[in-house]
């Protein structure tokens, strides 16, 4: 495997992935897909792997299917050295070049097409060509040893590729997608280690798209005191790059073509309308009429779906990208006052609405990709195999709420037997320490899970920690666990 170069940080599984895939030794091309998000580092990953090694890399512009290939040509000819012009007059020459690099060579070489759904959107056909050409019988499949990568931000169109009825279904050998990086990895991109509470603020805000760091000309929060600040010249600021990040990310989906209805939607589950019939609701529409926006939003991936863990078929809608909760709850409505620099006087007012809507919000996502990847069975006393939010109808009467709400549900998934609920949680966003009334609040939403569950677990998460009264407590209860954020970081 080659040695990951300093300038890519972590990304350790995806360089391991296509160093082998670009490596392998065996005979003939073969095909691999790199796709996520815009901003992930799918373009600085593969470039760095082509000056590894040598390999061969070009990208598709917005432009017409003629400049494409004569931008593609040249490249072609820069790269082989050429002493004359190579004019590619067709998609089916250029494919049938690019795998006939791969022939006569000591070792593989990767062949990258970045930016490829802008060559497929100027010629459908290059797929089914693709298809020919990578034939188990054909030429490349017998004598090159081209590893081709196609690259592309465009998700629906990327994932369509290898579909049931694709041309190119069973024609690659690796799919690979890029995603943002996960709270943990986030603090260490944005030089906040062991900074652990301005750093849940910072992932709450901007998530973990790592090329962000730059749009802030890498500026980081350097403590507690500079992060309001910080917010203010980098992310309220209207000449900054971040300030309209989160109406870019929506303007570049290729199947959004009318962006207010899309918006619309956006902005009710920002404002916490989290159900269907919520955000129909909050639209005055009908749950049908939101239908189609919710669809292109969760194939694009900036909202993701949340089955309830009782009710398969009650699912809850959260944003999947900070920046677009930041744009609806901030940028947006505060936008005129903004523009003129007023960033300073903004801020303070909403903190209610940023710690209520923002912070809050994102603990309970945290704690839950917590629970499901970095809880020990130890913690959980089992493997979680899904990790839900759940809603809970409360049968007693006198209960001061008809329906409690579960951030939390860690779900053991078992072959052949019904799944097992191993432990609820709870993820509390205060200033001060939680004491001992939320676990017992805890212990009366386990008397009303369905099916009197038995041996289930308790896992409290508080962003200011415990009380001395309940760690106590909870150190004489082997069925409590606390999680700070320290422990939410660093421990398991």
């Amino acid at each position: 495997m080659l040695a990951k170069p300093p300038e890519l940080f972590d990304r350790d599984a995806e360089w391991a992935d296509l160093t082998t895939f670009s490596g392998d030794e065996s005979p003939g091309a073969t095909l691999a897909l790199v796709y996520g998000r815009r901003r992930q580092g799918k373009t600085l990953i593969l470039e760095l792997l082509c000056e590894a090694v040598g390999g061969f890399m070009v990208t598709g512009v917005e432009q017409s299917d003629a400049q494409n290939l004569a931008d593609l040509s040249a490249a072609f000819t820069r790269f082989t050295r050429s002493p004359y012009p190579v004019t590619f007059t067709d998609w089916a020459q250029a494919i049938d070049a690019l795998l006939r690099l791969g022939e006569d060579r000591d070792a593989p070489l990767p062949v990258v097409l970045d930016e490829f759904p802008y060559l497929v959107a100027q010629n459908n056909a290059i797929p089914s060509l693709l298809q020919n050409a990578l034939s188990p019988r054909g030429r490349a499949r017998q004598r090159s040893r081209t590893r081709l990568i196609l690259c592309g931000s465009a998700l629906t169109l990327m994932r369509g590729l290898l579909a049931a009825s694709a041309p190119l279904r069973g024609r690659a050998t690796t799919e690979l997608m890029l995603h943002p990086f996960d709270f943990r990895d986030a603090a260490g991109l944005w030089r906040l280690t062991g900074q652990w509470d301005i750093a849940l603020r910072v992932h709450a805000l901007v998530g973990g798209t790592p090329a962000y760091l730059d749009f802030c000309a890498g500026d980081a929060p350097k403590d507690d005191g500079d992060l309001d600040a910080w917010v203010i010249r980098r992310l309220l600021n209207p000449a900054g790059a971040m300030f309209r990040e989160g109406r870019v990310l929506l303007a570049e989906e290729p199947a959004v073509t009318n962006p207010a209805p899309y918006y619309a939607v956006l902005g009710a589950i920002a404002n916490g309308r989290t159900r269907r019939g919520q955000i129909a609701g909050e639209l005055g529409r009908d749950s049908g009429a939101v239908h189609h926006a919710l669809s292109v939003l969760v194939d694009a991936q900036l909202v993701e779906t949340h089955a309830d863990a009782f009710h398969e078929r009650k699912t809850s809608f959260n944003l999947a990208e900070p920046v677009l909760r930041f744009q609806q709850l901030v940028i947006r409505p505060h936008e005129t006052r903004l523009s003129l620099r007023r960033g300073a006087e903004v801020w303070p007012e909403i903190a209610d609405t940023v710690s209520a809507k923002i912070y809050g919000p994102h603990f309970e996502n945290v704690a839950r990709a917590w629970t499901l990847a970095h809880a020990s069975p130890a913690t959980l006393g089992g493997r979680a195999g899904r990790v839900q939010p759940a809603v809970l109808r409360c049968p007693d009467p006198t209960c001061a709420s008809r329906e409690h709400e579960i951030d939390t549900v860690a779900i053991e998934v078992r072959p052949n037997e019904p799944n097992r609920v191993l432990a609820i949680g709870e993820a509390k966003w205060r200033a001060t320490p939680v004491d001992v009334d939320e676990l017992d609040r805890m212990r009366h939403l386990r008397s009303v899970l369905p099916d009197a569950l038995d041996g289930v677990r308790l896992l409290l998460f508080s962003r200011s920690g415990f009380t001395d009264r309940l760690a106590a407590h909870a150190a004489g209860s082997p069925d409590v666990e606390l999680i700070d954020l320290d422990r939410l970081y660093t421990g398991s």
